[in-house]
Parts: structure tokens; sequence; C-alpha cells
């Protein structure tokens, strides 16, 4: 066995060192204390999905159509160098926590692995102790269960969709961003319209009707994820652009978006509350169809700002994005900081400019920065981490980005300058060896230092809040493909073998009843769902596959359960007495030629 000798320069190591301990481990020294300020400002953090650093106009864009935000852009604070996760889940988890995902079991989008801790602190939780009001609109993604929904982590009301986007698994049947039924605070809700003109109505109709109470308010599109349904105006804004169709469509979600914005600025103004609102925008990761490889022209389509990698990628492409804030009360308005900013530090830093003191309970990854956004520091020394897991454990080193001013590390061994090379083509790793050393060791400890905190969370069975439960293939713990969104639901396109972690909450006796399709399709086991037709801007759901299943069976770690199907019934029902305490369970379907099919949902109850 071989042996790398790295010489590390003693000054960059102490330095390094000093930066490590001062973002390292806390111990906990408290909870969040009562402040008495009856002005602290209202707070807005808006977060679409999938809209990258280049889908702006005001990034220099050439087709995208986007003045309410390039305007606002231009009268507020633009963080030029703000870094968020590489997907949803993960940027969603440091969002709400201040702490990496790999820490809090939200470091995929799927599989078991983007449902958030049940003992970390939340923003709503912080704030809510502190005298705001708290609401939440839009895309949650960090659990559909409770306690991992928005109303039982801190949000008073939530008004959301299920899962990671419309019409994924877990989301109620058959929405298509048109007149969909959403859920508030757990409990289905129909809808008229368009889903980001749905989200924006209720944010106004909130501001509209607050209370004297300061009010945070977490505002988050699913658009524009796809599928990439839009109303055909939007899309026909891009008829004439050098753009393919899909990303005509995603275009035209982003200019909704920009519509929906305008209006609720306007609304801000005329309710008297812009001036002391901290409004921030900004994305959850690079961009899904910005930009786009087309091979039949042989070139790419669109545009990404330069930037080296899109949605999912650990170069700037994946995760740097932008982020604008505004409060004219506190002095924040048109200027740029270039400063190395991150979705983590977004909690420390709202405490601390709405002057709520607090001490974190857990060691956070994020700091306050709002010396920086006061123009009162030009930065911060510091590392962070970017990385991309989408896998069932966190693996060190892999898709890793350490983060230090224009510094990338990648994968701990390409090096680039991105101040000097925003796209990343120039390696610069045999250049500066003591810079990737001591990036390289920054990396090292603090990859020791989330090691502990990983583990699955478990979903509640049996508890009064959670009874009965209903579970779906979403969060089932597997290697494999699944079925994560209702067009494979309906093509039972995958047959995953896994297990959810579940957490029995009392002895007793459990009635499991298994489901192909959810209990709003209203469908037999072996039933087939229709064709719902789409148009050009609106993708078609296609026909359910047959199974012909004859029998289920459940497994709760060793324990096993068995029944016959009746085809004709929505659902089979197997029951049997289970033990207080931690589990594997698994729930499968088996047709009449052998094959074991999982049951996409798993409805539970304690009897």
């Amino acid at each position: 066995m071989g042996y790398l000798k790295i010489v590390i320069n003693p000054g960059v190591l102490i330095f390094t060192l000093i930066l490590f301990l001062s973002c390292g481990e806390k111990k906990a020294q408290g909870h969040f204390l009562e402040n008495a300020n009856t002005d602290r400002p209202n707070i807005i953090i808006i977060m679409t999905d999938d809209q990258g650093y280049g889908d702006l106009g005001y990034h220099g864009n050439p087709y995208m159509k986007t003045p309410n935000l390039d305007k606002f852009a231009a009268e507020s604070l633009e963080l030029t160098n703000f870094h968020v996760g590489t997907t949803c889940a993960p940027t969603r988890a440091g969002l709400m926590t201040g702490r990496n995902a790999n820490r809090n079991n939200a470091w995929h989008t799927i599989a078991g692995c983007s449902i958030l801790l049940e003992d970390e602190e939340m923003i709503a939780e912080v704030f809510a102790r502190n005298g705001y009001s708290t609401k939440m609109i839009g895309k949650w993604h960090l659990g559909d269960n409770f306690p991992f929904r928005p109303q039982d982590r801190g949000f008073q009301d939530a008004f959301y969709h299920g899962g990671g986007g419309v019409q994924q698994t877990p989301d109620y049947w058959n929405n298509d961003y048109f007149d969909d039924t959403y859920f508030r605070n757990g409990i289905p809700e129909a809808t008229s319209g368009y889903c980001t003109d749905v989200w924006f109505n209720e944010a106004i109709d909130y501001i509209k009707n607050k209370d004297e109470s300061p009010f945070l308010m977490y505002l988050a599109p699913n658009a524009a994820h796809g599928p990439f349904n839009v109303p055909e105006s939007y899309a026909k804004m891009y008829a004439e652009a050098a753009l393919d169709p899909v990303q005509k469509r995603f275009y035209g979600m982003v200019s909704n978006i920009d519509d929906n914005f305008g209006r609720l600025l306007k609304i801000l103004k005329e309710e008297d509350l812009f001036d002391n609102t901290i409004l921030i925008f900004t994305t959850d990761n690079g961009t899904a169809r910005g930009i786009y490889y087309s091979k039949e022209e042989d070139k790419y389509l669109g545009y990404n700002a330069g930037l080296r990698g899109t949605k999912g990628s650990h170069y700037d492409g994946g995760h740097r994005v932008p982020f604008f804030m505004s409060w004219p009360n506190g002095g924040i308005s048109s200027k740029k900081s270039n400063a190395l900013a991150s979705h983590v530090d977004i909690l420390p830093t709202l405490a601390e400019l709405s002057n709520i003191r607090f001490r974190e309970t857990k060691p956070l990854d994020g700091k306050s920065i709002a010396a920086v956004i006061k123009g009162e520091k030009k930065a911060i020394k510091r590392m962070l981490v970017i990385d991309t897991q989408r896998n069932q454990l966190p693996e060190k080193g892999r898709n890793s980005s350490v983060m230090s001013d224009g510094w990338r590390l990648i994968d701990g061994k390409e090096l680039y300058n991105t101040f000097d090379d925003p796209g990343q083509k120039k390696d610069l790793a045999l250049v500066y060896p003591d810079t990737l050393a001591a990036m390289q060791h920054f990396y090292d400890n603090w990859w020791q230092s989330i090691e502990k905190d990983i583990r699955y969370a478990e979903i509640p069975i049996g508890m009064d809040q959670a009874n009965p439960t209903m579970i779906s293939i979403h969060d089932m713990h597997t290697e494999d493909n699944l079925p994560w969104n209702q067009v494979q639901i309906r093509e039972a396109k995958f047959a995953a073998v896994g297990y959810y972690s579940v957490k029995v909450a009392e002895d007793g006796l459990y009635r499991f009843n298994l489901y192909r399709y959810p209990p709003e399709a209203d469908k037999p086991l072996n039933g087939i769902v229709s064709e719902i037709p789409g148009t050009p801007f609106i993708n078609s759901l296609p026909p359910g596959k047959e199974l012909n299943l004859v029998k289920a069976e459940v497994f709760m770690n060793d324990e096993k359960f068995t029944a016959t199907i009746n085809s004709n019934q929505n659902y089979v029902t197997l029951e049997g007495r289970l033990r207080q305490g931690s589990y594997e369970l698994r729930s499968y379907f088996l047709t009449n030629s052998g094959n074991q099919i999982p049951a996409y949902y798993t409805h539970i109850e304690k009897l």
C-alpha cells in the first residue's frame, strides 16, 4: 500500500483550524429569548423551484422576460456569491434549520431520505416563540407524515402540495397544476386556477388579513419544476425564441412567477407593509431547463450565465442561485456583495436582523451574515461544503464542493478560482497545492462532525396525532428506482424492493390497508385508470397498467401478515398484533404470475 505525503503551509493550517473551530460543534446554551421590540420587521422568503442563476433577464438571459424581478433586483441587496443545495429537499432542510442536509436525513429527494428529522430546530419555531405569526405556502418536501409536516414544525398555518412536487406520488391524485387539490394543515382543499397563481393568491389573502403581530411567511412555489405545465399564454410568450418546445414552457413558468411577484409587491406597498418587510427572493438549486443540449441541432439552447453544471451538479451551475433582499426600514436596498453566503445562513441572519436573540441547540453550518448585509463588513472568512448525495446514506467525498470566497475544491482534487473563472474551466490544483490541502483539511474535519448525526427518520404509527397514517412509496428506503410520481404509479413502472422506517407507538392490534391507487382515486386494486389527455402545454396522464394482483404481504421486521386479494375492492386488509418499537415495514402485492409489486400506498391504523 502506498502513502500520500501532504505538506501543508503551517500558516494556512492554523488559519484553517481556526475556521473549523469557529464553525464546529458548540454546546447547546439555551433556547430563544422573548424580545420586547414591537416594531420588528415582517419577513417573506420566496424560494422558487428549479430556477437557476441564469433564469432571469437581470442576469443577462437574452430570452427570459422577468421585468418585475429585474426591477426588484436592481433596487435590492444582491448576494452574487450565494449558494444552496444542488437539489430540492437538501436546500429546504438547510434553510429551515441552518444545518447541512447530511445532518438531518434530507440529503436526497425521495427514498426515505427527504424527511427532516423531528428533533431539528426550525426557523418557524424560532420566530413563533418570539411573537411572530408563521405561514407556509407551496412546496414543503420535508416529510408528508406527522410529525414532519409544516404544521408540525412551527408553521401555524400551512397550505401545500404533497411530496416534492405537484403530481408526485404523495400529492393529491390527478393534480396537474390546474384546478388542483392541495392540503391545508393536512386537510384536502380544492382550488381553482394555475398552481403558482393559487400560491400567490394565498399569500396576498394572508397579507390583507394579517393581525397586528409581525409575520414570517415562507412562500415556495413548485414552479418551475417539471412537469412543465403552464398556461398557454405564457408558453406563447416565447414562441419566436431559439428554445426547444419544453424550454418555452419552462421559461413561461418563470414569467408567470414574475407576474405574480409583481402582484405581491403591489399589495405590500398598498397595505403600507413594504418598507418594514424583509423580502427575500431566491431559488432552491440550479436550472432544470434554462439551458438544454439539443441533439438535433448539436448545440446548447438557452442560457446559464456561463456557469458549469445545472440542477444536481456540484459545480457552481448546480448551486449558485439568485438572492435578492429588500428592507427599506433597515437600510437594505440597492447594492451588491460578493461575500460567500449560503441557505444555511438565512435562519441566524434573519434572527439577528429581527433583533431576536438566540443560541443554537445544535451546531449550525451557517452563521449570521447580518454585518455583510448591513454593509459593516465586506466578507466573512469561512469555508462551506455543498455536495450531491442522492443515495441511501451520505458517502464521504461524493460529489463534493468545498467553497472559500471564490475558491472551489471539487471532489478533493480539482481547484478553481470562480472570481477569475466562473465557468470552472481552468483547474489550478497543481498551482495552489497549499490552498487545496487547507480546503481538504476543512472538509475532513467537517465530515467527521456530521457523521454522528447521520440516521433515518422514523414515521410513527399508532400515535393519537398519527392514527391512521398513510405512507406512500415515495418514502421507501431502497437503492432501486421507485415510482416517485403519479405517471409511474399509473404505468406500474418500477418494482422496487425496500422498506419504510417506522416506529410503533404502542402495543396493540394494527390494521394495514394496501392500495395500488390512493383512496381518493376510488379505483379497484386491479382496475385501470383512464388516460387524461394533454395539450401542447400540459402533459397527458397515461392509462393505468393492469397488474392482476392476487395476494398481499406485510412484514414488520420478522412478523409476517398475509391476505388474499378481492380484485373488486380498492384495497386489501391485513391485521396483526405489534409491540412498541422500531420496525422495517415492507408491504407488497403478488401477481398471478408470482411477481412481487410494492404497495404504492400503505394505510396503517391502530385498532
